[in-house]
């Protein structure tokens, strides 16, 4: 059945093919819930247009939903989901050989109706014709975030400058005595979407190469590229990894960093660097027009800080990639990586890359643990906003951890979590190493190398493990605490342990939750993304991991 709310359809599906539905419908639809064997996803505007975007029709949507959905789909919500679609693209920016930036109509009365409305003031230059409005290009961004808040996403056709020429071409056929290497099919199928929509997001799985996919987006531009990373580790992983696998040198790529300053043909800035201010001023903004950049690519896209999109409304004129294992934002904000970096252009399911053999197999499993007596009372009488932090944080998983690390003893794994208090226990309990914010970055790369060569079996990660690092023999992971009930999150940390190892074994992703707990709810909305892409999580008691008897914690 379909229920229409707040510009929201859910259906429900009960196909005896889940895997053959959810890759039919993933492009447009967002998995809300899957009990059992009814699935309910969520269909929003910005997916229909994400997928409009892609190249998908309504046709093919509309056919998808009739096939597969549970109940008869009403009509009148097959044509509203038709309609919506249709909305994308009858609004078109381009550049007029004689006016410059333009808006473009191909229904003149949406033309009338957006033109009149009080989001758009002053962004709207001279009306030349019926069908034609100027737009002063410095508003080509802004004026795409108006335009899909009123409902009538345009299709941005104006194009891009080249930017400063560079020359940079891929390594393929090895590199410093490099074996020869290739791009992967999806690898190249997305380069070949993202170039032929001219700016977009690029969403593949963790552990799937996004980096090479940048690398191959850079050797097609031949320009200046300023490349934005989370941070410091994952911009110096950029690097080596372009050293190695294209042809530019070490000295033709500047790290623009906390602790560098340094502005080169391609430049690797971080996030935290140029959202930082003095005085209440962004003071690394410069860094945007430093060079004349042909291309802008926006690392782990999903986790744009708040103010890069307000520096991305004024860079239009340059081709933009985002690149994310996940286009999900807690904060709602899809919305403007849509206007401002583009649209979904490519995205390729897990399991479709697993089957291939790119990424390892995975198996999640929830353990549920049941807190003791004390911890119930403290739980039950603590005020609303500190349930969760102490149900995530309870004594009573540290032993569960310790078991599935012991199960694990050959493998390399990782613990994490989101409260430094208990992060610091598990070090302890585990004798382990913790990585977190405050970890320096020589520190962290010391232990990641130790990790990486096999020296280091278990280390602890706060949320900097989140995100772009790159520790390709990690086969375990063990969440103990989230964010709430983040879904970027969970599949972030999923992917650390995605990788392909070298001996072909599986990866395992295990959850640690307090029973009877909003700590069991949080679990429960992390897993949707992961659960969309056709991971099922067994849920075990934490008497199955520890045995008959559960050792004490003092």
């Amino acid at each position: 059945m379909i229920v229409q709310s707040d510009k929201t359809l859910l259906l429900e599906i009960d196909h005896p093919d889940a895997q053959a539905c959810r890759m039919a419908i993933a492009p447009f639809a967002e998995l809300e819930r899957s009990p059992e064997h009814v699935h309910t996803y969520r269909l929003t505007p910005l997916g229909l247009w994400n997928a409009r975007a892609a190249g998908h029709d309504a046709e093919g949507v509309v056919d998808t939903l009739i096939k597969y959905s549970r109940y008869p789909v009403p009509h009148g919500l097959l044509v509203d989901v038709a309609e919506t679609m249709d909305r994308y693209g009858r609004l078109q920016l381009a550049n007029d050989p004689a006016h410059g930036l333009v808006l473009r109509a191909l229904d003149r009365l949406v033309l009338i109706e957006v033109a009149k409305s009080k989001k758009l003031a002053g962004m709207l230059g001279d009306k030349i014709d019926d069908d034609t409005i100027q737009v002063h290009p410095s508003e080509r961004g802004r004026l795409k975030q108006a335009l899909l808040k009123l409902g009538w996403p345009a299709e941005d056709l104006a194009g891009y400058v080249d930017g400063e020429a560079h020359p940079i071409e891929l390594a393929e056929a090895g590199k410093d005595g490099r074996k020869p290497w290739t791009l992967r099919s999806y690898q190249r199928e997305a380069v070949e979407a993202f170039w032929a929509g001219g700016s977009g997001v690029v969403v593949l799985p963790c552990g799937a190469g996004k980096t090479l996919v940048g690398a191959a987006a850079m050797a097609e531009a031949k320009a200046t590229t300023l490349i934005l990373v989370t941070n410091t580790v994952a911009g110096r992983q950029w690097k080596r990894e372009l050293i190695a696998r294209t042809s530019l040198t070490e000295d033709e790529i500047g790290e623009y960093s906390g602790e560098r300053k340094e502005i080169r043909p391609v430049t690797i800035a971080t996030y935290q660097v140029l959202t930082s201010r003095k005085k209440g001023a962004f003071t690394h903004l410069d860094l945007f027009g430093a060079r004349d950049w042909g291309l802008v690519v926006y690392d782990e896209v999903h986790l744009l800080p708040a103010p890069i999109f307000r520096f991305t409304a004024d860079l239009q004129a340059r081709r933009r990639l985002g690149l994310t294992a996940t286009l999900v934002r807690e904060d709602g904000r899809e919305g403007d990586v849509f206007s401002l970096i583009g649209p979904k252009r490519y995205d390729a399911p897990w399991k479709d890359i697993e089957s291939q053999g790119w990424i390892a197999p995975a198996e999640c499993t929830e353990v549920r643990v049941t807190l003791t007596d004390a911890e119930r009372m403290t739980y039950a009488t603590a005020e609303a906003e500190e349930r969760y932090r102490m149900a995530a944080t309870a004594r009573t998983k540290l032993p569960v951890v310790r078991a599935l690390v012991d199960r694990h003893k050959d493998d390399q794994v990782l613990v994490i979590g989101a409260y430094i208090d208990q992060l610091h226990q598990l070090g302890e309990y585990l004798d382990a190493p913790i990585v977190q914010g405050s970890t320096t970055n020589k520190e962290r790369e010391r232990l990641f190398d130790a990790f990486r060569s096999g020296e280091l079996r278990t280390l602890v990660l706060s949320k900097v493990g989140n995100f772009s690092i790159d520790l390709p023999e990690a086969a375990v992971a063990i969440q103990v605490s989230g964010t709430f009930g983040s879904r970027q999150e969970e599949a972030q940390r999923l992917g650390r342990v995605l990788r392909p190892k070298s001996d072909g074994r599986q990866a395992h992703f295990y959850t640690v939750v307090s029973r009877d707990t909003i700590d069991t709810e949080y679990a429960a909305h992390r897993q949707r993304f992961l659960a969309e892409q056709g991971y099922a999580y067994t849920i075990v008691d934490a008497d199955d991991v520890l045995g008959p008897k559960l050792p004490t914690v003092d």
